[in-house]
């Protein structure tokens, strides 16, 4: 299975980067794991409604960009399902089995992700009603997709 996680911004702090690392070496003899980072829309500190508006449309049309079109994907968004631990294994499990081997998990940037964007997710995930940062959010993500393999596997790491 290929799994990206695409995602606006770059990861700056190193704790992350490392923790990233750590599990996409984890992952390594399972799946084929692609971190996609798109850059963020410069913008001021506070911004009118239409101005964020337009700063999710630019970022949205980046990620949009490398995403291919028989990728399977999942938006993160606070509007989104709530899943288990259990319920992401199987659903990385129902996908593999019926011939959808390209995940893509994406993440919008500080504003948000553009409607065209959770338009062509097939289906969008909530990690819960808390704001995270997005930066934490990638961590967070490959963490728990490294948990679902595991599950799937009947391996002992999740309990």
């Amino acid at each position: 299975m290929h799994i990206q996680i695409a995602a606006v911004g770059k990861l700056k702090e190193k704790y992350l980067a490392l923790g990233i690392a750590e599990y996409a070496k984890r992952l390594g003899p399972y799946v084929k794991l692609t971190l996609t980072e798109v850059p963020d829309e410069k913008a001021p500190e506070t911004m009118s409604a239409a101005e964020e508006a337009i700063v999710r449309e630019r970022e949205g049309e980046r990620l949009l960009a490398q995403l291919k079109p028989e990728a399977h994907v999942v938006a993160l968004a606070l509007e989104g399902e709530l899943w288990s631990s259990e319920d992401l294994a199987g659903q990385l499990d129902k996908l593999a089995t019926y011939g959808r081997s390209h995940v893509a998990f994406v993440i919008g940037g500080s504003t948000g992700l553009a409607p065209a964007v959770l338009k062509r997710a097939q289906q969008k995930l909530s990690f819960g009603r808390m704001t995270l940062p997005h930066q934490l959010m990638r961590l967070v993500l490959v963490e728990q997709i490294y948990r679902a393999v595991k599950i799937n596997r009947g391996e002992p790491y999740h309990k």
